[in-house]
C-alpha cells in the first residue's frame, strides 16, 4: 500500500506501508526557502519538483505508465544537483536541531525515493490533495460550530465520506454506492496488482 502525506514523523512508524511524501508540500517548503535564501540557486532547481509533476500529468493523460526517460532525466538532474549545491550551502550544525532549510534538504536527499516515487509508478499521486479535499467538509463544520459532535459521529462521517469518494475516484455513482450498501451489496475497490 502506497500512501501519500506530508512529512509527519508518524507515519513512518506503519509497517509495510510505502511512502510518497506530498510534493505540493515540498512544493511550499521550496517556495519558503527561496524568501529566506533569496539569493540561492538552489531553490530554483529543486523546483523541478513542479516539471517532474506536469510531466508525471502529462505522461498518465498519453497512458503511460511512468514519465518518458528522456523528459525525467533533465529534471531529475536539476533536481539533485539543487539538492547537492543546498547541502553544501547550509552547513550541518552540531545537535540534532537544524535549520528548516537543512532538514529540507536532507530530507530531499534521503527520502529521495519517497518523494520522487510518483515519477517512475504514475498509478502514485504526487500530491495528498484528493485526500485533503475529501476532509474539508468536516474541518469547515469544525470551524463553523467549533466542535465536531463526537468522535463516534467523527468517525462515521468519515468512513462514509472515505466509501463514497473512494467509489467515486472508481467511477461509482456516490448515490448508487450508497444504495447497493444499503441493500447489503457494499461496493470494493479491486485488488489492485502487484508491481
Amino acid at each position: 500500500m502506497v500512501v501519500v502525506h506530508d512529512r509527519y514523523q508518524n507515519y513512518d512508524a506503519f509497517p509495510g506501508v510505502i511512502h510518497q511524501l506530498c510534493a505540493a508540500h515540498r512544493l511550499r517548503d521550496l517556495a519558503d526557502a527561496a524568501e529566506t535564501y533569496p539569493g540561492a540557486i538552489w531553490p530554483g532547481q529543486t523546483a523541478a519538483l513542479r516539471g517532474l509533476i506536469h510531466a508525471a500529468n502529462q505522461a498518465r493523460d498519453q497512458g503511460l505508465a511512468a514519465v518518458p526517460d528522456q523528459i525525467a532525466a533533465p529534471l531529475l538532474h536539476d533536481f539533485r544537483h539543487g539538492v547537492l549545491a543546498g547541502l553544501a550551502g547550509i552547513p550541518r550544525r552540531p545537535g540534532r536541531k537544524q535549520h528548516p532549510g537543512r532538514d529540507l534538504l536532507e530530507c530531499l536527499r534521503d527520502r529521495r525515493d519517497d518523494v520522487l516515487r510518483f515519477v517512475f509508478d504514475l498509478r502514485i499521486p504526487p500530491t495528498s490533495n484528493d485526500a485533503a479535499r475529501d476532509l474539508r467538509p468536516a474541518k469547515i463544520q469544525q470551524r463553523i460550530s467549533g466542535r465536531l459532535r463526537s468522535e463516534q459521529a467523527t468517525r462515521h462521517r468519515y468512513a462514509i465520506r472515505g466509501y463514497i469518494s473512494t467509489a467515486a475516484k472508481h467511477g461509482i455513482n456516490a448515490l448508487t454506492a450508497l444504495r447497493d450498501e444499503l441493500e447489503g451489496h457494499p461496493w470494493m475497490p479491486p485488488i489492485p496488482a502487484p508491481p
